[in-house]
């Protein structure tokens, strides 16, 4: 409003509006009172901004402090479990070693009983299996350490049963040992029994006799002589003791005959060869005669004549008598 006062008009109608009019400045009235400001009805809304801000920082610090935490936790679940890993790996290859050295100590037992129905393989196979996994759980690893635990009583199962078959095989030997040494002791008692029975049934000369023989009117009437130069041929004669071992029929003597010289004398032409003496080394011989002996019965005058194309010497002619490769018997002559 106006402060002007307001003159009713003189009744003309229609008058133009009155322009309005300018209040005076303040300096020609006095000052008016400060009108006090006005208060905006969001002023509120900063402190909510503010406690906003607040709990949202505390809800972050609280919730990186459960995030650290967690993470805590699944780097010490991480570490056990890492650890557990070794554990496991190192139990498997403590198994598989030990199950390694019973095969290399004794490689032919095991070779016939391990694995034989295939359950060490599968059981390996099982365990590598889990250890494999990238993702391995504790169950993983619980089940891992069982099946190593039955590879373990599995292993031991074939210790033992190595060990049983050890102490049979050394029973065993200790007794084919005792049967070989009593079988040797009984072979060498039939050896030293064989020895003897050889050794008794070897012929025994006796009443050795060489004859020098001077063969007179074509050989029809004989002389003997010690004139080296008048002998013809030498006669040996000798008796064959009995006895009860030998059994009946043709024994082979044989005869060698040493002249004065020391030299055998030998002649194809009447038979001269070698034999076997006892020790296994060969025998010349002069002469070879085949006796006829009864078991028990003494053979009497047993004679065989040496008859050389070349003159006797002077001196002592010897002859050897042999039978299975022992000497039986020896005599001598002496010519003039």
């Amino acid at each position: 409003m106006s402060d002007q006062p307001n003159y009713p008009s003189a009744g003309i109608p229609n008058d133009p509006p009155q322009r309005p009019t300018v209040p005076p400045p303040a300096s020609s009235y006095g000052a008016p009172p400060p009108q006090p400001p006005k208060r905006n009805g969001l002023w509120w809304l900063p402190w909510v901004i503010v406690a906003l801000l607040g709990g949202t920082v505390i809800y972050l610090l609280q919730n990186k402090n459960k995030i650290e935490d967690r993470n805590d936790v699944l780097v010490d679940q991480t570490a056990r479990a890492d650890s557990s890993y070794d554990a496991v790996n190192v139990e498997y290859q403590a198994a598989l070693a030990r199950l390694d050295d019973l095969v290399s100590q004794n490689e032919e037992m095991a070779r016939q009983m391990v694995d034989k129905d295939g359950t060490v393989t599968k059981l390996k196979s099982e365990i590598e299996g889990l250890l494999r996994k990238s993702n391995r759980s504790a169950a993983d690893n619980t089940k891992a350490q069982k099946l190593i635990k039955q590879l373990n009583e599995k292993t031991r199962g074939y210790e033992q049963r190595i060990a049983e078959l050890e102490a049979e095989n050394a029973n065993l030997n200790t007794q084919v040992t005792t049967v070989a040494r009593e079988r040797d002791s009984t072979v060498t008692e039939n050896a030293g029994l064989q020895q003897k029975v050889r050794l008794g049934a070897v012929l025994h000369a006796s009443n050795i006799r060489l004859l020098p023989i001077d063969l007179r009117r074509n050989g029809t009437k004989e002389k003997e002589t010690t004139k080296a130069r008048r002998v013809d041929l030498i006669r040996v004669l000798f008796d064959i003791d009995e006895n009860r071992i030998a059994e009946s029929g043709s024994k082979d003597i044989y005869i060698r005959v040493i002249n004065p010289d020391g030299q055998l004398v030998t002649s194809a032409a009447i038979g001269s060869g070698v034999t076997t003496g006892a020790d296994g080394q060969p025998i010349e011989y002069t002469l070879q005669k085949q006796v006829m002996l009864n078991q028990n019965e003494r053979a009497k005058d047993v004679s065989v004549d040496w008859n050389q194309s070349t003159d006797y010497q002077k001196g002592s002619y010897r002859v050897i008598i042999y039978n299975e490769g022992y000497q039986i018997g020896s005599g001598s002559v002496t010519l003039r």
